[in-house]
């Protein structure tokens, strides 16, 4: 039985064809992927801007103001991801905060305990696995289930009328 084909999307062997058909839904990976990749910028900055978290300001000076402005950064832009409005710029200035939230609160390289060390070191890598998932989504957009794509669809509507 052979394996069914995506076109473009298509596996290059046979047995690995099988799952080809699940690229079929690539809006709704898309959507799936937006929704875990921003509701963890969303719940942070929620706590941290209600108080229930505290501001995550190490090595920053002025945290009564840099922490805010992290927090809502990650509200907003977690926020902005999610929903697909201006999705890439969203995901760009999520990439930018991530750049300077992990060079600045996880240098695991300076931590001599090796519990630290390795707690670190893990927190690290973790916002390494979201840049990828940020410049994923950018490189794609936000797919069909976005709010990117109804402005787009209407905006051409208008344009036909």
């Amino acid at each position: 039985m052979e394996a069914p084909s995506t076109g473009d999307r298509a596996s290059p062997t046979p047995l690995l064809a099988y799952a080809d058909p699940f690229a079929r839904h690539l809006d709704a990976f898309l959507l799936a992927g937006r929704i875990f990749v921003g509701a963890i910028f969303v719940l942070s900055g929620v706590l941290k801007l209600t108080g229930v978290a505290p501001y995550s300001t190490r090595g920053w000076p002025a945290e009564w103001f840099f922490g805010p402005l992290g927090a809502s950064v990650e509200l907003f832009g977690g926020a902005l991801v999610i929903a697909g409005l201006a999705t890439r710029y969203g995901c760009l200035i999520m990439f930018l905060f991530m750049v300077v939230a992990t060079l600045s609160a996880h240098r695991f390289w300076e931590f001599a305990d090796p519990a630290q060390f390795r707690a670190q070191q893990s927190q690290f890598f973790k916002n390494v696995s979201i840049f990828g998932g940020f410049i994923l989504i950018f490189a794609l957009g936000p797919g069909r289930y976005s709010l990117d794509h109804l402005i787009r669809r209407r905006a051409a509507q208008a344009d036909e009328a």
